[in-house]
């Protein structure tokens, strides 16, 4: 499961994915309109802004703003900004690899190829799925619910 901070980045990055090309959002608008406390949100933001997601503006008109299109931003990246690790073990990570403790021979492990396929199974949606496919499920809803 993702944790609820990664979940609130995503809520937030849709917001911001909303006003994409429209100026800064203010922390407070997007805590408000998707029930996150501002506290978190604030270092959630930084966290995206620090890894290159986002930028802000200070001052008046001030906010945050997305660095680069939706269409650029995968849920894998902000996952691994959030969350560390994607892979369900550190021995199969891309980013994050570490030794496992208790493994003799990685080479022999037949757990590990398990959990290769697991990580790959994951990456083809995470690596794929970016904010504007975030939008579009979100408009589909919206149409969905109205129909």
């Amino acid at each position: 499961m993702i944790s609820k901070k990664a979940k609130y980045a995503l809520k937030a990055l849709k917001v911001l994915a909303e006003q994409y090309g429209k100026g800064p959002v203010l922390i407070s608008y997007i805590a408000e309109k998707e029930k996150i406390p501002k506290k978190f949100l604030e270092a959630i933001l930084l966290d995206l802004r620090n890894n290159g997601v986002l930028q802000s503006q200070k001052g008046k008109g001030g906010g945050y703003l997305l660095r680069v299109p939706p269409a650029e931003v995968n849920f894998s990246k902000v996952l691994r900004i959030i969350d560390g690790p994607i892979a369900p073990a550190l021995c199969v990570s891309m980013f994050f690899y570490g030794k496992c403790d208790d493994c003799k021979d990685e080479e022999t492990c037949s757990l590990r190829t398990v959990l290769e396929r697991w990580r790959d199974a994951n990456l083809a949606v995470l690596d794929k799925t970016t904010l504007s496919d975030l939008l579009q499920a979100e408009s589909t809803a919206s149409t969905d619910i109205l129909s």
